[in-house]
């Protein structure tokens, strides 16, 4: 057993004993105010966790040897509770899709051994950044996973979108950036909508067919009679923009719908059609045969109730023109 103080002859002085103790308290003081400290930074350090929504990209995990789990249904329970728990202790904590095939390429190209729990969660902290995550606010896994899927699937389609628009490069004729000019004249067009479509809740669909992909875009927006312009979720209005540059650029035949809903009021829906770069307005009919048609097996659907079918606006005048 050791000693604290000081020995004199052997025996113990009591300012010895008094001085360890005082020492003793100060050090177990210490390291409670650091545990307690550690405790705040924790709470105050967000957590992110990569999950592996479907059984087919879970089954694929399963071959690495570190990986514990042997069962997606059981994993999807402990993630929940491990989700709950970061939750009660004040921990902020965001949901990421973990891609088999993309963490196996991100070792690849990182020089990473695959089959370790740093890779996997060095490879969770690169798809946080860019942007395609959820915040747990409690609701359930069975919620938030089809939010996260959709959300993933936005990312993934605008970042084509722009790789289209960016390998475009310049214009034969004028020397301008043929996907910027595009993108210019789609936020243009996007903007005019809005405009004429007035007050309300807005809910806009642009649908472009492309080179091995069919890009999909949404976008919800309100405006206020009284507060003026429409207001555009920042990273939405990017994305659907971006797509509807895409179609404008390549002369794709795409198309876009706008429902408008107000209180007291039956939804109207407008549609327009791409041609040659630009949106041409769609007659009621059109309108009526689109929106109630199955896009995939080309079969009527039954018309919503309450629901107006309408031309679409004019949205050429003043419509900068392109130059390609």
């Amino acid at each position: 057993m050791a000693h604290t103080g000081n020995t004199d002859n052997g025996k113990h002085t009591g300012n010895d004993k008094r001085t360890g103790n005082s020492r003793h308290i100060r050090t177990a003081g210490h390291r409670r105010s650091g545990a307690s400290m550690r405790r705040t930074l924790r709470r105050e350090a967000p957590s992110t966790i990569g999950l592996l929504a479907d059984e087919q990209d879970f089954a694929a995990m399963r071959r690495y040897r570190t990986f514990a789990f042997d069962d997606h249904t059981v994993y999807l329970q402990q993630v929940e509770h491990l989700l709950k728990s970061l939750s009660a202790q004040g921990v902020h904590a965001t949901v990421a899709l973990f891609d088999p095939e993309e963490y196996a390429e991100f070792c690849a190209e990182s020089g990473l051994a695959p089959d370790t729990p740093a890779s996997r969660s060095r490879f969770t902290a690169e798809i946080a950044a860019a942007g395609a995550t959820v915040s747990y606010t409690g609701q359930p896994l069975d919620t938030l996973i089809p939010v996260l899927v959709g959300r993933a699937v936005r990312r993934a389609t605008w970042e084509y979108a722009t790789m289209l628009l960016a390998n475009l490069g310049e214009c034969a004729d004028c020397g301008q950036d043929v996907g910027r000019e595009a993108f210019d004249r789609a936020s243009h067009l996007l903007l005019r909508m809005l405009e004429a479509a007035g007050p309300g809740t807005h809910h806009l669909v642009c649908s472009i067919p492309a080179d091995n992909e069919h890009l999909l875009a949404v976008l919800h927006t309100e405006r206020d009679a009284a507060a003026g312009p429409a207001r555009l979720e920042s990273d939405e209005g990017a994305e659907f923009v971006t797509v509807l540059a895409v179609g404008i650029a390549l002369e794709k035949p795409g198309g876009v719908v706008l429902r408008t809903s107000r209180p007291g009021a039956q939804d109207r829906v407008h549609g327009w059609r791409l041609s040659r770069g630009s949106l041409l307005p769609l007659s009621a009919g059109q309108v009526f045969d689109a929106y109630c048609t199955d896009a995939e097996t080309g079969e009527p659907v039954a018309p919503e109730s309450h629901v107006e079918y309408c031309a679409g606006f004019d949205l050429g005048a003043d419509e900068p023109k392109p130059h390609h």
